[in-house]
């Protein structure tokens, strides 16, 4: 039978089940998809704190659309997706739990979908086996509940290369290739330039076997999903060069920049390892990183003998392409990256460890079913580890912010009103004031514009503790807050010159 024309499913070397164009969404046999989903979601509310504070990078998304703050600055790099993404809830309630819920619920359920594109493509146990291992890992753990895009532009690859490989199997297959459309257009939503890298071997391999129709499906869910970012380009920065300019600059100006060793180091539960200058992590901590390309290949490997070649190299193909960049490209690190490699990589691996396990009458290898599942339940530890640890540390650095805004209000500093310098964006968010930056990647004020600003609200300036402070500041008072000076400008008199 002609590949082209029924879409087979091979595991182990044989033929499990044939599937007609279509069938996949109507399939049976999906409960341990759904089973990993639900427990993926379960464990994000009882390991990741739903009360834990916005971080840095959530407050400028969240502040986009939320209901009782002042939008923070967005810089080039970003996208409008996750304020999207998070909108039903910020727009008509400031409560953290509820948006943590909300995300859980909602990832879990993006989880179940992107494991479900693949179904006729591997066996249920290989993508169940995936999806357990990329959604216990700590990094994947600790975004799920989070308002950030990294995550979500993993779920998209799953989607967009799962179902690229099932409509190339069965051009008939019309829901296969809407899928690929839809996945391509939620990576470009939330980061226009990692979707990009992600559908490189996608288009080349659509371009190469002449499917223009699954080209097409790919390249409109780039467009679609990447044209407010390339709209906002030309508005606001003069061209979609000067976009990606300026989204280099911020980045550290990418270049050629080894960052395989940074990305190791973060894998201590640094969220941003920006410089990288932590100590290199006991190895029990990097182990499984170090063994996962192994795996893959292993799983290649695999799927050569079995005579399906394509639906393993090509998700390995977009697996490599997604995390080149942060390897090689980018001079500073943080796990979060990674997630889409680490998501298109899982389906490789598990095929493998399934492989291992399994003999080829189909029984299970006892010794290596012992060893396989002690190396798993060392790895479950380490990961429980690492996202623990990294709950602790973030959960308290997020309270003392709220603890700064709590003193700040006592101050007399209360919305309108303006914090600028160190911390200025999170802070200023536990406030309800704006934030500002005369200096870095989120300058968007000036010093005659923060003086005439302090002569109609409150403002202050914050810096490190000792730190100098800004110039247009030296006389102001000086207040100590958790972790922070603040210096806050004289009260405004009413009716004051504006």
């Amino acid at each position: 039978m002609a590949q082209g024309t029924r879409p087979l499913l091979v595991g182990a070397g044989r033929r499990d089940e044939a599937l007609v164009s279509g069938s996949w969404w109507r399939a049976r046999g999906d409960g341990p998809l759904a089973a990993v989903a639900a427990a993926f979601t379960l464990l994000q509310l009882l390991l990741v704190r739903p009360s834990m504070g916005l971080g840095w990078d959530e407050v400028v998304y969240v502040s986009q659309v939320a209901r009782d703050a002042p939008a923070a600055f967005f810089s080039a790099p970003r996208a409008r997706g996750v304020p999207l993404l998070v909108w039903p809830i910020a727009s008509w309630s400031s409560s953290t739990t509820l948006l943590r819920i909300y995300l859980a619920v909602l990832s879990g359920l993006a989880l179940y979908l992107a494991l479900r594109a693949w179904r006729g493509l591997f066996p249920v146990r290989v993508l169940a086996g995936a999806g357990a291992f990329f959604a216990t890992l700590w990094v994947t753990l600790f975004y799920g509940p989070q308002a950030m895009p990294n995550l979500w532009v993993a779920l998209g690859a799953l989607i967009c290369v799962g179902c690229f490989l099932r409509a190339r199997a069965d051009r008939r297959d019309r829901w296969a290739l809407w899928g690929v459309l839809a996945g391509a257009m939620l990576m470009a939503w939330m980061r226009p330039t990692d979707s990009v890298w992600v559908t490189l071997p996608l288009l080349a391999l659509a371009a190469v076997a002449r499917h223009w129709r699954l080209g097409a499906a790919v390249a409109t869910g780039l467009v679609a999903g990447g044209t407010q970012w390339v709209i906002e380009a030309y508005v606001g920065y003069g061209g979609l060069r000067e976009r990606l300019n300026e989204a280099s600059r911020i980045q550290g100006d990418l270049g050629w920049n080894l960052a395989v060793d940074d990305q190791l180091r973060s894998l201590v539960g640094s969220t941003l390892c920006r410089p990288c200058d932590v100590p290199t992590p006991h190895p029990v901590v990097f182990a499984w990183w170090l063994l996962l390309p192994l795996l893959a290949a292993y799983g290649l490997a695999v799927a050569v003998r079995a005579g399906r070649t394509t639906r393993t190299l090509v998700p390995l193909a977009c697996a490599t392409t997604a995390a080149f960049p942060y390897l090689f490209l980018i001079g500073y690190a943080a796990p979060r990256f990674l997630l889409p490699a680490y998501a298109l990589l899982a389906i490789p691996v598990a095929d493998a460890l399934w492989h291992l396990v399994t003999a080829p009458n189909g029984r299970p290898r006892p010794v290596a079913t012992a060893v396989v599942a002690l190396v798993l339940a060392g790895h479950l530890a380490v990961q429980y580890t690492v996202l623990d640890r990294t709950v602790d540390r973030t959960t308290a650095a997020r309270v003392a912010w709220t603890r700064s805004a709590t003193e700040l209000h006592r101050l007399g500093v209360r919305p309108p009103c303006l914090l600028t310098g160190h911390e200025a964006i999170p802070v200023g968010y536990y406030t309800g004031c704006g934030s500002g930056a005369m200096h870095g990647n989120n300058a968007n004020t000036t010093r005659a514009e923060i003086l005439r600003t302090a002569r109609r609200i409150p403002v202050g300036a914050l810096s490190v503790p000792g730190g100098p402070p800004p110039r247009h500041a030296r006389d102001w008072q000086l207040h100590r807050l958790d972790g922070l000076d603040a210096r806050i400008a004289p009260t405004p008199v009413a009716g004051g010159p504006a």
